[in-house]
Parts: C-alpha cells; structure tokens; sequence
C-alpha cells in the first residue's frame, strides 16, 4: 500500500490536518449561505490533500505565501481556526484584525505572509521573498501556492524567470483544480501539463496526484531539499477538483457536468487516507480524531461568532 510509506504517526497528523480544513470550510459555507461572511469566499473543499502534503515537508521557519484560496493554507500551517474564522467574519480577533477578510487571511507569526486576492501575482513576490532568504543567508524555504488560471498570467513567467536566475528557494505550487473560474483549463492552455513550460526557464517540473496526501508530501519533501541546498525552485503541479464552485456563491452547475464532479468527489483525498488507516488497524485513533476536530472547529467558529468588530475608532490605523 502506498501509504505505508510513511509511519503511521505522521499519517494520522495529515488526516487531523486535512479533516479540519474539510469540516472549516463546511462551516465558512455555512455561514456565508446564512449571510455572515461580508464577502466573498473561495473555499477549498476537495483539495486538502495538496495544502497539508505541502506544508507538512515544510519545518518551522519556512515561509508560505497564498492566493484568495488561502483558508486551507493557514489551517496547514497551523494558524488557529478561531483566529482565520474571526478574520473571514471580519471580527477584531482575527488574524490581520478583521481587515483582511477571507481572501487576505494571513499569519507571518505562523509563516503565512500573505494571502494575494490578485490571480498569479504571488508568485514574483515568492521570488523575491526567496532572493531575500540567500540575500541574508538564511536556511528557509518559501512555499507559494497558486491555481492553474495563474499559468496563463504574465506574472507566472516573469516570475519563475526571476526565481531560476536568483536561484531562490521556492517551492510553486500550482494546485491544477481543471477550472480557471468557470473555464477549463484545457481550452486556454496550449500544453497538456503545466509542468512541462517551466523547462523554458530551466526549472524542473513534476506532475503529482493532487488527491493523493502521501505522493504529494513526498515530491513536496524533494523540492524543500533542493531548495534549501542552493538549487534553487521547483514546480510541483498537483492535480485535483475542487468539488464547489468557483467561490460560495457559486453553484457550478452552468459550466461541469454533475456526472464529472461526482466522479472527482469519489476520488476524495480524506477518504483515501481514511481507508488506509482503517486497513492499518488505527480505527479508534480515526474517530477519536473526528470528534475531536467536529469539536474544534464548533468552538472556533462559535468563539469567532462572539467577538466584537473593530472598533471606529481604529478605522485609520494601519493606514499610511
């Protein structure tokens, strides 16, 4: 079985890390059909074997930068859930002060810089972030998720020019979900993989199941390490499904056929994981760990409920 190939310890951590991200984004939906988020919100159910292999390769210190798909990348990180759901909801308590809202949620303290809302414009700042890194001489890596819409953007190719020339240590990330919004992907992208263009800039490209958390943390692993040796980025294309729409609002139906999203929902990243520790004998570890995320998620999504909204009088702070 493949994932016997990592001790079961570390794959109970991924199914906890991957089941809060599941059950948050449950509870954001929730919310938002119930008119509380005061914004859009892009949510990410579907695709939690990517955030969590990827950012379980990263050690303390690493660094992420995100998209307006960012939720689940703060949760992997281990950004607080009360703290990301107070932000979403625009409350003071939350991690940028309710200022950010859902599509800027974002915890340096945690390693999440930023979360950029503008598609494809993370991954220069990534460059840069990494040229830094080798500017001071620090032993970190940065992580910078993006989707598959971002490859068609002029920020994709000047910045992964920019990242092999300074040999930074970035990991991209492009979380292929097969829909730039409501477009597919294979209609507007002249190559059957997006792995294959960075070659031009003489990176090396991987293909990985992106509904897959164990193949995932392992080409994740790889490129931390070359990154951190001095060999500068990878791109890791993980191809998944986001089981949504393009955000809440959003039901999907005018642009997939019912028939491929429950082809993909079968493929269930949490599921698999789920039937491999069933099959390692861990059932009692497995419901232990689902009351318990049931239980937390409920209590951070109440305690953000509960907290206050920035005061008025705070309206000019942060603001230069």
């Amino acid at each position: 079985m493949r994932w016997c190939r990592v001790e079961a310890g570390k794959l109970l951590r991924m199914y906890e890390k991957m089941l809060e991200i599941r059950r948050f984004e449950e509870a954001i939906a929730d919310l938002y059909y119930k008119g509380l988020v005061p914004s859009s919100a892009h949510l990410y159910i579907g695709q939690e074997a990517v955030a969590v292999g990827v950012c379980q390769a990263l050690r303390e210190g690493d660094l992420v930068i995100t998209t307006h798909r960012g939720h689940a990348h703060n949760i992997a990180m281990g950004v607080p859930m009360d703290k990301v759901a107070a932000e979403i909801l625009g409350r003071a308590y939350g991690t940028c002060g309710g200022r950010g809202g859902s599509m800027r949620v974002s915890s340096p303290e945690h390693g999440v810089v930023y979360a950029c809302p503008i598609v494809g414009s993370n991954i220069p700042i990534a460059a840069g972030m990494g040229w830094a890194i080798r500017m001071r001489g620090e032993d970190r890596v940065v992580a910078c998720f993006f989707g598959d819409g971002a490859a068609n953007i002029g920020a994709f190719h000047e910045g992964l020019n920019l990242a092999s020339v300074w040999k930074s240590p970035v990991v991209y990330v492009c979380e292929n979900n097969l829909y730039a919004l409501s477009v597919r992907t294979a209609r507007v992208t002249s190559v059957e993989s997006i792995a294959e263009r960075v070659a031009a800039y003489n990176i090396p490209g991987v293909v990985v199941d992106g509904n897959d958390v164990v193949a995932v943390y392992e080409e994740a692993v790889k490129a931390v390490e070359r990154a951190r040796r001095g060999g500068g980025p990878t791109l890791m294309e993980c191809r998944t499904y986001r089981w949504l729409g393009h955000h809440a609002g959003d039901p999907g139906t005018a642009y997939r056929a019912r028939e491929e999203v429950e082809e993909w929902k079968a493929r269930c990243p949490i599921k698999r994981v789920r039937e491999s520790l069933m099959d390692m004998g861990l059932s009692e570890d497995v419901e232990r760990i689902e009351a318990e995320v049931s239980k937390r998620v409920e209590e951070a999504v109440e305690k953000a409920l509960n907290s206050p909204y920035p005061s008025p009088e705070t309206l000019m702070d942060y603001v230069y």
